[in-house]
């Protein structure tokens, strides 16, 4: 029983993933993994997208994200996320890109070089 002054504990979440998803699973051709970068088109959602996707429309609209990102900032499972983001790239309101490719191993004799140069130029 809550009591004057108490607050009322915050309620979970009432809507099942599946429900997210209408009970689909990932596509055959999943495009995306959890580095796959994503961000908003320009083009406009309409109004009868469910409120999850206008909230991952919204949430990209400031750049790109990676899918593990977009999962964090909306509490959801990747697979669900995935699923999501499938059905918004297939309606074209989504652009991805590849993640930045590893940066590859430079010579050290490089390296020092560079710093011979600024400790002779700078002290």
């Amino acid at each position: 029983m809550i009591t004057s002054g108490e607050q009322e504990p915050e309620a979970a979440p009432l809507v099942r993933p599946y429900v997210i998803t209408n009970g689909r699973g990932l596509p055959e051709n999943d495009q995306f993994n959890l580095i796959t970068l994503v961000t908003a088109s320009e083009r406009r959602p309409p109004s009868h997208y469910d409120p999850e996707k206008l909230r991952l429309l919204d949430l990209c609209g400031g750049g790109y994200l990676s899918v593990a990102e977009i999962a964090g900032h909306l509490g959801l499972p990747i697979g669900i996320v995935k699923v999501l983001l499938s059905d918004l790239s297939t309606d074209g309101h989504l652009v991805t890109r590849a993640p930045a490719p590893p940066a590859q191993l430079v010579d050290v004799s490089v390296l020092q070089e560079v710093l011979d140069g600024l400790q002779a130029r700078f002290g």
